[in-house]
């Protein structure tokens, strides 16, 4: 199908109006387009483009200038009437016509008058095609007459009565614009009391004397001349009733006087309009403005309703304190009638106003130019309103139609004119005049005959860019008489578009709905009509859109700090991008905190005014899109301010402030600090807190401080700064609240008691003066309380004291004003002196061979002279025999039981030792004098582990060990046992031989053993109480005689001691490697079988049945029974050291000062010094023996 566009208008959606209005020219026939170059080659008849106002109104004093402008073609020429005759402008030196245009100069200022010239003038603008006429243009010059001489008497009136002063400016033109002033060029002030009124009159309701002045003048502002015109001054004088009575007493009788009553009250009435009912009549557009003023004491205020309607919402405005209803662009729906209101406190009063409004013509329809070829068919229409109804009138080329040449293709109907079958004389300009009793409208509209074949204006080969899935719009403006037909094609062998996808408009554009990208191509415009065909190719290129695909993001910043917003685009790369940054859609401020780098902005140095919403806007050639983010910037709130303080009472203030700006972040709570200027100045101090949103607190207050508040604003990011200091605050003083705290009554020495205690600070103090009332007396006796008062001080000292007897005590506070509550009574004891009584009946029980309990008498309370802190037991070890001989060398042992102890246990002794002991009484002054020595002696104990162990002169079959005896026997040595065992090369034990060696050995040979054998050996000692701690080794047989030989002379050659010592050196790297893995937590393979083989018989000794048994180090017993595989723990001198586990006082209590219960545990504090033993020990934790190793690869 092929589509052709016809003049005819075309049915389109409701959806498409707006589109196809800003398209196309909606024509009912042939528009000509305004192409400058088709607009050279087309013959038009003229038309007014440009003429003077109606009314014009001129400056006497400059030239005159009627505006007169047209277009046509061939070009017009102008003509002019005046009052209806010709204007014969070559004949008035004076006048001048613009060359090329009508426009006429009228050169006043040399020489003529403006009144001269003042009429009714009209434009003609004629070319071969017809004539155009432009409006009647009343020509006037402004006038601002002067006001007439007048003689104005002084008024006097009285107070409160009403008042008109009347302003009747002289007539001018335009009408002036009114106002009062006085003297000095100063507004008089106005009210609803006083106000000026749309005549220019200043009406008074009521006269104050503050009314009276000699200086009311009216003035009129000319402003077409800029001239201001000036009443004569007005004088006022009010008067009270008294000035009235005084005036009268003086020219009258005493009847005649008035009453004392100074303003007589009075309902209201209006000053204008007058009646009760009046008329208003105003024109269609214009402003309705309707007025009341009315006169009443106390004033009366204006109301404004409408009878069976309601005031326009959006056109109404009151003016003038109310006294003026103004409703703008009236309408004739607001005709109708109005009332206005007075009212006061003695009435009311109303007033209506009929409100008829009337039009001047109005165009419904103007009439447009119609372009016709000949033989065509068209109509020109004229359709107005207005009130009364307006009078249609044609005319043809500025002739009245009924007078003008005949033209058989037009026919008048009303108000239009149709015309059939036109032909070339056809042409024309037609007027329409439509008028009544208000005004005229007058419109012109040419009917061109035109024969014309098509032409396209749209420029060849214009290219269009459009976004995808957007609409397309390519052009093809054309004219041509009559009117060409439009079709679309796409390619160079393409058929006619199809309107079911395409739209084509009367305009000859034609649309892509939602372009695509298969829409690019080449498009050809095809315009025909009887008289020829034009073609026209365009081209269109679909592009991708922009879009943003990563927005910038909501973002709350603490001021001071840095944030970005990110804006990442993608768009189409044959399109060139722009994005630019906007704050609250304008431009970014010009500060160099602000970095934009491509898609990122970044603020620097956040501020308050940073805050709002920023906007991303991506920007190419053919679209736009954007995104925004709103930076909200926060902060610790500002400090409160506007502190104040009111309901001062003696112990309470309330205080309010005014909170500051919580820089976007609510405020959570106030907290509210005091300084007390008298005691402690410039040291702030908590007070209270209050919620958020309370903005007052009461305050409780002590006496005798001058206070100062300030207040701190809390929300989540922290605190403000702090307030600036309320006013100071005096409260008054009284007696203090409050006794000292912490009394004590101790002696210094045995015949004084030391009364201290903790001062009250100024704060406390309540009052000036203040002291303390120290009071005392001994508890069990009859005395009287001794008292003293002090100064501000926080020790007394009481002396001549008996020792250590208990005192009643208490400090009061006073000052000034009185004393403080009764303190409370604090007992306390004077001096201690050392004891006088040594504990008796001291004996001693030995519970085992470490243990030993020691049992006292106590001692007499009285002879302790002091606070009892408990008994002190010095014990040490001495030789029989020599206990008084060596006292003074002999280091004692001290142990302490607190409380009133009578016995206590002596752990850590030596086992078969020889002690000594006595006890002493203990008080706070040290202590008394020793109990009567007493010795005891401890048991036998297992003994410690020989001091060494050597294993030497290794055989083919023998081994000889070495050893010395323990460091430590604990009794008398009974016998040795050796335990020994073989190792095979899986390191499996062997049957374990057991043999008894007499304790007066230190050597021993083994014999029989077999060659080549490692062997494990366990050595222990033995006493009555039973076997010690062992000691272990290993060892190895050799492998003969002649390899013992051979071993002897090769171990002189020297290139065996090289390859020994490097077979060492790595040995000694692979014990290293294999130590480290073993702290690691390696364990040995051997170990479970050494385990399975162990001696039964040498096990740690088990406790006795006391409360303490014999202790030993378990961790010994354990590296006893570990192999040689992975390296011997036996120094190259094959000696083993074993550490004897000792009974340590520290092991029954905290450092050094162990306690025992009263069974036997240990209560007691241990001090003094042991004797530093030997380090012994096994050694095991040292690195591995090179040469051990060695023998275990034999």
């Amino acid at each position: 199908m092929q589509l052709k566009i016809m003049p005819k208008k075309k049915r389109l959606p409701a959806g498409r109006v707006a589109l196809i209005l800003f398209l196309c020219q909606m024509i009912s026939a042939l528009e000509v387009p305004l192409d400058p170059k088709l607009l050279e080659d087309l013959v038009q008849p003229p038309t007014i483009t440009q003429q003077s106002p109606k009314d014009y109104i001129i400056d006497p004093r400059e030239n005159i200038v009627i505006q007169c402008e047209a277009k046509g073609k061939p070009p017009p020429s102008f003509s002019w009437t005046r009052n209806g005759t010709h204007f014969d402008i070559d004949k008035d030196p004076l006048v001048t016509m613009k060359p090329g245009s009508g426009t006429l100069t009228i050169n006043i200022m040399s020489e003529g008058k403006a009144e001269t010239y003042e009429g009714v003038y009209q434009c003609t603008a004629r070319n071969e095609r017809g004539a155009a006429i432009s409006n009647n243009i009343v020509v006037r010059p402004s006038r601002s007459p002067l006001w007439t001489k007048e003689k104005l008497e002084p008024i006097t009136l009285r107070n409160g009565q009403s008042l008109v002063l009347p302003c009747r400016p002289p007539l001018g033109l335009p009408p002036p614009i009114i106002f009062w002033m006085d003297n000095s060029f100063q507004r008089l002030p106005q009210s609803e009391r006083v106000s000026q009124g749309l005549n220019g009159d200043l009406y008074f309701s009521n006269v104050l004397p503050e009314d009276t002045r000699e200086d009311y003048i009216c003035y009129a502002r000319f402003n077409h001349t800029q001239t201001i015109q000036q009443k004569q001054p007005i004088s006022v004088k009010v008067i009270s009733v008294d000035e009235l009575n005084d005036t009268i007493a003086a020219n009258l009788s005493d009847t005649e006087f008035y009453s004392a009553k100074p303003n007589r009250e009075r309902p209201p009435t209006f000053l204008t309009p007058e009646g009760n009912t009046s008329n208003k009549e105003e024109l269609r557009g214009n402003v309705l403005s309707l007025e009341c003023i009315a006169e009443g004491l106390p004033t009366p205020v204006i109301y404004w309703i409408k009878e069976d309607g309601t005031l326009p919402t959006n056109r109404t405005f009151y003016r003038n304190f109310k006294k003026t209803l103004q409703i703008i662009q009236v309408s004739e729906a607001d005709s109708g009638n109005y009332q206005c209101i007075a009212k006061n406190a003695l009435g009311a009063i109303h007033h209506t106003i009929s409100v008829t409004v009337k039009a001047a013509p109005y165009w419904i329809l103007a009439p447009q130019n119609l372009v016709l070829s000949p033989g065509e068919d068209g109509s020109l229409i004229c359709r107005a309103n207005g009130n009364p109804k307006p009078r249609i009138s044609w005319l043809s080329n500025g002739v009245p139609i009924e007078i003008a040449p005949d033209d058989p293709s037009r026919k008048i109907d009303g108000d239009t004119i149709i015309f059939s079958n036109v032909q070339e004389r056809s042409s024309a300009v037609y007027q329409c005049n439509a008028s009544n009793e208000y005004g005229y409208l007058l419109a012109n509209a040419f009917v061109n005959v035109l024969a014309e074949p098509p032409r396209i204006l749209t420029s060849a080969n214009t290219l269009y860019q459009v976004i995808a899935n957007r609409p397309a719009l390519l052009d093809c403006a054309f004219f041509g008489s009559p009117l060409p037909t439009i079709e679309w094609f796409k390619g160079a062998k393409g058929s006619a578009l199809r309107d079911d996808i395409y739209v084509l408009h009367e305009n000859g554009t034609l649309e892509i709905p939602v372009a695509q990208k298969d829409s690019t191509g080449t498009y050809t415009c095809v315009a025909r009509n009887k008289l020829g065909m034009a073609k026209n190719e365009v081209h269109l290129e679909i592009k991708d859109p922009t879009r943003i695909i990563k927005q910038p993001e909501y973002a709350v910043v603490q001021r001071g700090s840095t944030v970005s917003f990110e804006c990442k685009v993608k768009h189409d790369h044959t399109l060139t991008l722009t994005i630019t940054w906007l704050k609250d859609n304008g431009e970014l401020p010009s500060d160099g905190r602000f970095t934009v780098d491509k898609d990122h902005l970044e603020v620097a140095d956040v501020r308050d005014s940073d805050g709002g919403a920023y906007t991303c806007v991506a920007n190419t050639t053919l679209d736009m899109v954007s995104a925004s983010a709103v930076l909200s910037v926060v902060d610790v709130p500002n400090p409160p301010f506007d502190l104040e303080l009111t309901d001062q009472l003696d112990k309470s203030v309330q205080l309010s402030w005014t909170p500051g700006d919580d820089n976007n972040n609510p405020i959570i709570k106030f907290i509210i600090e005091y300084e007390d200027a008298m005691h402690e100045a410039g040291l702030w101090h908590h007070q209270t807190e209050v919620p958020g949103m309370q903005t007052t607190a009461q305050l409780k207050l002590s006496p005798y401080v001058n206070y100062s508040f300030r207040v701190m604003a809390v929300n989540s990011l922290g605190r403000s700064l702090p307030s600036e200091p309320s006013e100071q605050y005096l409260t008054k003083a009284a007696e203090p609240d409050t006794n000292p705290m912490a009394v004590e009554g101790l002696g210094s020495e045995p015949d004084n008691l030391v009364i201290t205690w903790k001062p009250l600070n100024g704060f406390e103090s309540n009052g000036p003066g203040l002291q303390y009332k120290v009071s005392w007396r001994q508890k069990d006796g009859d005395d009287e309380w001794a008292s003293v008062v002090v100064a501000n001080v926080s020790k007394y000292i009481v002396s001549g004291t008996p020792t250590f007897v208990p005192y009643l005590i208490k400090v009061q506070a006073l000052n000034d004003v009185g004393f403080a509550p009764e303190p409370a009574v604090v007992m306390g004891h004077s001096g201690e002196d050392l004891p006088m009584v040594a504990p008796g009946n001291v004996h001693v029980n030995v519970v085992n061979s470490t243990l030993a309990e020691v049992n006292w008498d106590p001692v007499p309370l009285k002879s302790i002279r002091g606070h009892l802190q408990g008994y002190r037991i010095y014990y040490w070890k001495a030789q029989e025999g020599s206990l008084k001989r060596n006292r003074r060398h002999i280091e004692k042992k001290i142990l302490t039981f607190q409380g009133n102890k009578t016995h206590g246990m002596l752990p850590g002794l030596e086992p078969f030792s020889h002690y000594a002991l006595n006890v002493r009484v203990v008080n706070g002054k040290g202590e008394g004098p020793a109990s009567p020595d007493r010795v005891f002696n401890t048991p036998e104990g297992v003994p410690s582990a020989p001091s060494s162990l050597k294993i030497i002169n290794p055989t083919l079959d023998s081994l000889t060990l070495e050893w010395d005896p323990p460091s430590r026997p604990n009794g008398i040595l009974t016998e040795y046992t050796l335990k020994y065992q073989p190792i095979n090369s899986t390191h499996e034990l062997g049957p374990l031989v057991d043999l008894k060696i007499p304790a007066n050995k230190t050597r021993w040979t083994l014999k029989n053993l077999n060659f080549s054998t490692r062997y494990k050996f366990y050595f222990y000692a033995q006493t009555a109480a039973g076997s010690g701690s062992q000691i272990t080794e290993e060892a190895v047989t050799t492998v003969d005689e002649a390899m013992a030989s051979r071993q002897v002379d090769i171990a002189t050659q020297g290139w065996f001691i090289g390859l020994m010592c490097a077979v060492a050196l790595l040995i000694l790297i692979l014990l290293i490697v294999c130590f480290i893995r073993r702290n690691k937590g390696g364990k040995y393979p051997v170990k479970e079988k050494e385990d399975a083989h162990a001696d039964p018989e040498i096990q740690p000794m088990k406790e006795d049945d006391g409360t303490f048994g014999e202790y030993r180090s378990l961790e010994s017993d354990a590296e006893d029974h570990k192999p040689l595989k992975k390296g011997s723990r036996t120094p190259s001198d094959r000696t083993v050291k074993k550490e004897d586990s000792d009974d340590s006082l520290v092991d029954y209590g905290e450092g050094v000062n162990g306690q025992f219960n009263e069974d036997g545990s240990f209560i007691g504090q241990y001090s003094g010094k042991k004797e530093k033993e030997p380090a012994e020990g096994n050694e095991s934790s040292e690195a591995p023996s090179p040469v051990n190793a060695m023998n275990s690869f034999v």
